[in-house]
């Protein structure tokens, strides 16, 4: 017996639940974000000490959940703009299966030039 309900437990649904969270991931991410941004226009010392604190394996690993996380938002918002405008439904769990296969594939490319 599974923990979660049949209609929680389908392909489609785990899509909708990763769409979710990496957009969730990524709106935690944008104030980081502005903040370097913020010390790339203010204080160069501050963004030199910041940039060398990105040579750490932690945050390049990191920094590759984050483009993984923003393939997966992307892939997930073309299979909503997907059906939202197309007019099937039956090829909804290879299409969701694609964009996640898809948005590991960045992940990989990025990683391989990464490291």
């Amino acid at each position: 017996m599974s923990i979660f309900p049949a209609h929680r437990n389908h392909p489609i649904y785990w899509a909708f639940v990763l769409h979710r969270l990496s957009g969730l991931a990524l709106a935690l991410f944008l104030p980081v974000h502005l903040y370097v941004l913020s010390l790339a226009i203010g204080d160069g010392g501050k963004l030199d000490e910041f940039l060398d604190w990105t040579a750490n394996p932690w945050v390049k690993a990191a920094e590759v959940t984050l483009v993984v996380l923003l393939a997966l938002h992307m892939a997930g918002g073309l299979r909503v703009l997907a059906l939202e405008f197309l007019p099937w439904r039956d090829n909804q769990k290879t299409l969701a299966a694609f964009a996640g296969a898809t948005a590991l594939g960045f992940g990989v490319l990025y990683l391989l030039n990464v490291v």
